[in-house]
């Protein structure tokens, strides 16, 4: 199977030749992946070089002369280093593009703290009017770039990973969808963590939401599900900074008594290299971590 990476490039170069709306800036990272398709549109696959303030620019200025700027690098280098660009060459001069972002949290590890970002959709946050789509697998992850794409002039960012749920899901770029049902509780599975999710709350009456789509936040999905439980109970597993989208399923079951978890990467720095699934471990995030803490903060409402 190829990774998320992998399809974005094939399948945003097929995308350069179905619409003349569309350009890719890169920042040295992917050229290889689009080499074909910059010898047939060389006026809309541009390379900056390792500029990434400049790759933001490039785009803020694409964008105003009305075409649909597709921005990556990793995630680090395309919203933490050009946040200014992000929030004024976009946000202010009121103009959409998509960023698609490699990396994720901790994908290369050996690559140190400078490639990762925990902390990138929380950043987005700061910001008006950005959707973000995180998938689990790559033909999620050619769904949402497809429905990036042409999503107008919208601001989006697509959140890769080389982390990936072993199927697909059916993804249509707005709701969440219900994987399970109970009555304890409801947990919200981001993207790639799924798996991990769902191994974790085997056995356990909860209903189970998958989230690709993560902005706007589907309220409406997680106050359908907190009605067939017992308690409103949310655990939210996102695979970036914890406690991200607490405040919004606070928003959304503000008229009821609830209690939420937030549970992610944690905000200290694991400064060993070691492998994602160390990473992983390391933060909580694999299957029995996972069911250690929804078990434990299930259970704590029992005996309230």
């Amino acid at each position: 199977m190829d990774t998320m990476r992998e399809r974005f490039a094939s399948v945003t170069s097929r995308l350069l030749d179905e619409d003349p709306r569309l350009a890719v800036v890169l920042a040295d990272i992917g050229v290889d992946g689009f080499a074909a398709a910059a010898r047939r549109h060389p006026d809309r696959v541009v390379n900056v070089g390792i500029r990434e303030q400049l790759l933001i620019g490039v785009g803020g200025g694409l964008a105003l002369t009305g075409l649909r700027p597709i921005m990556h690098t990793f995630a680090s280098f395309l919203v933490e280093r050009p946040f200014e660009q992000v929030k004024l060459d976009f946000g202010h001069q009121g103009v959409g593009g998509v960023l698609v972002s490699a990396g994720a949290s901790y994908d290369w590890p050996s690559g140190g703290f400078t490639h990762m970002a925990p902390g990138d959709v929380a950043l987005l946050d700061t910001l008006d009017d950005w959707t973000v789509h995180v998938p689990g697998h790559p033909d999620e992850a050619e769904a949402l770039l497809r429905h990036a794409a042409a999503a107008g002039d919208d601001r989006v960012y697509v959140r890769l990973s080389v982390q990936t749920n072993s199927a697909p899901r059916a993804v249509d770029g707005a709701r969440f969808s219900r994987l399970r049902e109970g009555r304890r509780g409801v947990v919200v599975a981001v993207g790639p963590l799924l798996d991990n999710v769902l191994a974790a709350t085997e056995g356990m009456d909860v209903t189970v939401l998958y989230a690709t789509t993560v902005r706007p936040f589907d309220g409406a999905a997680l106050r359908a599900a907190t009605g067939l439980a017992d308690a409103a109970d949310v655990v939210l597993v996102e695979p970036y900074l914890a406690g991200t989208s607490t405040r919004f399923a606070n928003d959304a079951l503000a008229d009821r008594p609830h209690r939420v978890l937030g549970l992610g990467v944690g905000r200290r720095e694991l400064r060993r290299y070691g492998q994602l699934d160390e990473h992983l471990a390391a933060h909580g995030l694999d299957p029995r971590g996972l069911r250690e803490r929804i078990a434990g903060f299930l259970t704590s409402a029992a005996r309230a």
